[in-house]
Parts: structure tokens; sequence; C-alpha cells
């Protein structure tokens, strides 16, 4: 007994300095890794978010790529937790190298869209409640997002546009400038007086508060159409103004002209007949009958 005794002790002893201490001491070593190191992980993203926010981008881009960060970080703080502990890091490291570049290659067309989105929300061609044209559709911006940006038509349809195809393509911001150019054209017959309906357009720019006094509006005559001479009107407007502008300008010289007695010609062709040589063909046509 007392043998058996001794035995167990010394296998105690030998069990508790071999195995149970370096244990203890590598899961308490691997646990201040994992406080510590999402303690460090927390500390930057803090001077990260702080960074971004004074560049003023978006709170969604922000939020993103802090989530990104902290996933990447915690990833190291893990593999360090778990490399402490004795466990072999590189096999892991490898599945997930390997899942990553699977989700990868079957998210090409969501990956190019997530690229995209964060390209336009770091540079911001357009923002939202800006009026653009991008990737062949025209409308209001309402949102960019990480995958999509949506828009609103001028008749209140929702447009969902993939951000690939924005940034692959021209793209128009009709509101990036404070101001536009609002380019008309109004055509006059060739019998009609053409300073006076110069005069006419000049009077009517005069008249119209929206139109802005500088640039100073261009009247000129642009060409000499097949049915009318026509004048080009170029004034410029503030940028929220330009549709309205427009379509009352356009109204207004319809009804301005009606009452200086300008006309406003539309395409027609005129036909002419001659007779005497209608006679000579039909005279042809019987000779050679008989």
């Amino acid at each position: 007994m007392e043998n058996f005794s001794m035995f167990n002790a010394d296998d105690l002893e030998r069990y508790m300095h071999v195995y149970a201490i370096p244990w203890a001491i590598n899961i308490a070593m691997a646990i201040v890794i994992y406080v510590v190191g999402r303690l460090i992980v927390g500390l930057l993203l803090s001077i990260f978010r702080r960074l971004m926010a004074r560049s003023k981008y978006d709170e969604m881009l922000i939020n993103f790529l802090e989530s990104i960060i902290s996933a990447i970080l915690m990833l190291f703080v893990i593999v360090a937790s778990l490399d402490q502990l004795g466990v072999d890091t590189t096999s892991l490291v490898a599945i997930v190298g390997a899942a990553g570049l699977a989700i990868g290659l079957s998210l090409q067309d969501s990956l190019k869209n997530f690229a995209a989105g964060v390209m336009l929300l770091v540079f911001k061609p357009f923002k939202a409640g800006n009026y653009v044209d991008v990737a062949g559709t025209s409308g209001i911006v309402q949102k960019i997002g990480i995958f999509t940006s949506t828009l609103t038509s001028l008749d209140n349809k929702e447009i969902i546009i993939p951000n690939g195809k924005i940034y692959n393509d021209n793209i128009t911001n009709y509101s990036a400038k404070e101001t536009r150019r609002c380019d008309m054209m109004f055509g006059i017959g060739y019998d009609d007086d053409l300073l006076k309906a110069k005069r006419v357009l000049q009077e009517l720019v005069d008249s119209e508060e929206r139109i802005l006094k500088e640039p100073a509006c261009l009247i000129g005559v642009a060409e000499l159409g097949d049915n009318s001479v026509n004048f080009t009107v170029r004034p410029w407007v503030k940028a929220a103004d330009n549709l309205a502008v427009r379509l009352a300008f356009t109204e207004a010289v319809k009804l301005r002209f009606d009452e200086e007695g300008i006309s406003i010609p539309y395409p027609q062709m005129d036909v002419h007949f001659f007779k005497e040589a209608d006679n000579t063909k039909q005279e042809e046509n019987k000779q050679l009958a008989g």
C-alpha cells in the first residue's frame, strides 16, 4: 500500500509538471492573447472610424469597411491564440484561404459590384438627390449601396442598377454644377422678319426672371434649314430651374410669335405640275404606241 501511494504521488507530480501546468500556462496565455488582441482591435477600429469621419465618407461605407477590418484583425487574434495552445494553424489558414477563393470565384459579379460600390462611395461622382444619367438610365439618386444604387425616374419609377454597370459606363451628373446652360432651338419662316424675331426672343429672355444675367444668353441664327430659319437660344439658369425654364420659355415663344405674326413652319413639300410638259409626254407616248 505504501509503495502504491508513493507511485501515485510521483505520477501525479510528474503529470502536473509535464502536462497540467504547461497546459494551464498555455491556456492562460491564449486567453491573454485573445483579450489583449480584442482590446487592440477595438482601439485600431476606433482610430479608423475617427479618421474616416474626418474625411466625411459615407456612413454605410465606414460601417462596411469597419466590419471587414474587424473580421480580418480578429482572425489574426484567433490564429495567434490557437497557435499558443499548440494547434496547427497552418492547415486552418489553408482551409480559410481555399474557402475564400471558392467563394470569390462563385461571387465574381457580386465582388465587381462591391468594388464599384466602394469606388462610388469613396470618389462620389454623384450623391443622393442628384439627377444623373448612368448606365443608359436617367433618374434622381435615392441611395448608393454597396452592391446596387437606387434611382427614381421622373415618372416615379424605382430603378435599381448594379454598381458595376454604373462605374464601367459614362456618368452624367446634371446636378453637379449650380448652373446649367439651357439649349433651345426655334424656327421661323423664310418670309418672316428675321431681326424682329431675334428682338422678340431677346425680350422674352430679359423678361424671364429665372434666366441668369451672367453669363449672357446667346441668341443667333444657327442654320438655314429646309423649311425654316432656325434660331438658337442658350440662356444660363440654376440647375434646379432648367426644365421649368425650358417649358415656360417654349410656351412663351409660341404665344408671342402668334401675337407678332411670326410663323413657326412645319415640314412641308411643294409639288408643281406643268401642263405643257404633261401634254408633250402624252404625245410621245401616242407616237410610240402607233
